[in-house]
């Protein structure tokens, strides 16, 4: 007999929320883009998933922004930087080392190149599940139940992750 918890947890962390496939995204990473609403130029420092669909950072000279694809005029050129090449992709499952007792397997579900390193977000904290406060409180992610919220995502170094074999 299977655990249905552990099986709901296992099944999430390496199920897209958005369905079976990962959508297209509108923008490379270190891509040139033009902000019209901010009037500034900038480039894609990093992508992650939202319940609106994909949200870019944008790093500029009044520093990083964060905006949907129909905000972003793409340039279709590459940002000239020195960096290593990310050591994962977005969609990729990968093991998460401090993943405790849960699952160990999650989906990268966001990049982003902070002073020249890669962070990656994934999952630690499935939204089906409830997460008692310490008022005995229940609150669900993205609910505003008694005003708080929860992330059910974190952002880690390729050192927590590992590739799936």
């Amino acid at each position: 007999m299977t655990n249905p918890i552990n099986s709901l947890e296992t099944c999430w962390y390496i199920s897209p929320p958005w369905g079976q496939q990962v959508p297209v995204i509108a923008l490379s990473l270190l891509e040139k883009v033009y902000l019209p609403s901010e009037k500034v130029t900038g480039y894609c420092c990093g992508i992650e998933w939202s319940d609106d669909g994909w949200s870019y950072s944008i790093a500029s000279q009044k520093g990083i922004i964060s905006v949907p694809d129909s905000e972003i005029i793409a340039s279709g050129q590459l940002q000239p930087l020195v960096i290593s090449k990310p050591q994962f992709r977005l969609g990729q499952l990968v093991n998460f080392r401090f993943a405790n007792d849960g699952p160990k397997i999650r989906m990268i579900l966001g990049m982003s190149l902070i002073n020249h390193a890669w962070l990656y977000q994934v999952e630690w904290k499935s939204p089906a599940l409830k997460l008692p406060t310490d008022e005995g409180v229940c609150i669900f992610p993205k609910s505003t139940q008694q005003g708080k919220f929860i992330n059910r995502l974190s952002w880690v170094t390729p050192h927590d992750l590992s590739e799936v074999v």
